[in-house]
């Protein structure tokens, strides 16, 4: 098992292979299908409020129930996810197969897709802060600052190789 911690560094990602269990540690952020189209928003407006470098998003809600991964091949989703690998995003993580054009846009900007099982007790019992950072509206899909220990996954995709 290997571990990380945020923010990523490139040299952080260079000795995992495809298949690697690893667990995350640190801050982690959370979207899916309202906020990440939003944020990319922000990213085009130069006017998101946190630095995107080296940071892990979540691809999910949070509610009081907790979290577990929502299907990232979701286009609100997956249409997201080179725009934010090239604004600095090391780590995407959620569940599903994600299309050659995206894993490709991985490759190009030395980013990887992480799978974690979907069982939100086990994934909860991983955060130890939360804090809504963007888009309060948007209710549980709104966007938050996790501090997380140890977030277990399996890299799904890296270096354009798949699962």
């Amino acid at each position: 098992m290997k571990h990380l911690s945020t923010p990523i560094a490139d040299e952080d990602l260079s000795g995992l292979n495809v298949g690697d269990k690893i667990t995350i540690s640190g801050t982690l952020y959370t979207g899916r299908d309202a906020a990440l189209p939003q944020l990319v928003e922000l990213i085009r407006k130069n006017e998101v409020p946190f630095d995107l470098k080296g940071i892990a998003i979540m691809h999910t809600a949070f509610s009081d129930a907790g979290i577990a991964p929502t299907t990232s091949s979701k286009v609100e989703i997956e249409s997201t996810i080179e725009p934010l690998s090239k604004s600095g995003v090391k780590i995407h993580i959620g569940k599903g197969m994600l299309s050659d054009e995206t894993v490709k846009s991985l490759n190009v900007h030395n980013s990887i897709f992480v799978i974690t099982p979907p069982v939100a007790a086990l994934l909860t019992s991983k955060v130890l802060e939360k804090k809504c950072v963007l888009f309060e509206n948007e209710g549980m899909e709104a966007m938050f600052e996790l501090k997380v220990d140890k977030i277990p996954g399996i890299v799904a995709v890296k270096d354009g190789k798949r699962i």
